[in-house]
């Protein structure tokens, strides 16, 4: 089990990445745009970097929906190795099917 503090932040990190990805996806637009003036990409530069780092996707963290563990985490189910498994025995898993030869 992931510390309780870990799976906080990372609810944090998710909110704030939902209530601020519009204004993100508009600055990044406005910094990629080739007709944009210089300063209107340094100004769109500056607000993006006056967000917090938290708003960014790409500083999210896949956990377990069970646990928390960041670690052997299977997108597919959302559930780290261990859960997984233990999912996967009691047959809770749709379309899994055990090996056997």
């Amino acid at each position: 089990m992931a510390k309780k503090s870990m799976i906080a932040r990372e609810k944090r990190r998710t909110d704030a990445v939902n209530r601020l990805h519009a204004k993100r996806t508009a600055l990044k637009v406005i910094i990629i745009d080739p007709e944009a003036s210089a300063e209107e990409a340094m100004a769109a530069m500056y607000a993006l970097q006056k967000l917090p780092r938290d708003s960014s996707k790409a500083r999210q963290r896949n956990r377990c929906s069970m646990t928390g563990r960041p670690h052997g985490f299977y997108r597919k189910f959302g559930l780290s190795r261990n859960k997984l498994r233990e999912v996967l025995n009691r047959g809770e898993a749709p379309g899994v099917v055990r090996a056997s030869w």
